[in-house]
């Protein structure tokens, strides 16, 4: 589990390693479809999680926020009619 430096607020999430076929691991992060990660050792495995779960969160936010920029400009041209 990855845990968040004291007192930042940020939450934890579940990192789970799989050994891959080819060599070295991969990670998922279940709360987080789609968040995926690799590294050649466990622990590079765990600090690129780490980068992809910001990656991720990001991402979420940002189509959040294009999501609530077209509703309110829908809104608006509602009202103009």
């Amino acid at each position: 589990m990855l845990r968040p430096a004291p007192g930042c607020g940020i939450m934890e999430y579940t990192v789970l390693i799989h050994q891959a076929e080819e060599g070295g691991f991969w990670a998922e992060v279940p709360e987080l479809p789609g968040c995926y990660s690799q590294g050649e050792t466990i622990e590079e495995a765990l600090r690129n999680s780490r980068e992809a779960i910001e990656t991720h969160l990001m991402a979420v936010k940002v189509e959040a926020t294009r999501k609530e920029l077209e509703s309110l400009r829908q809104d608006e041209l509602k009202r103009q009619l």
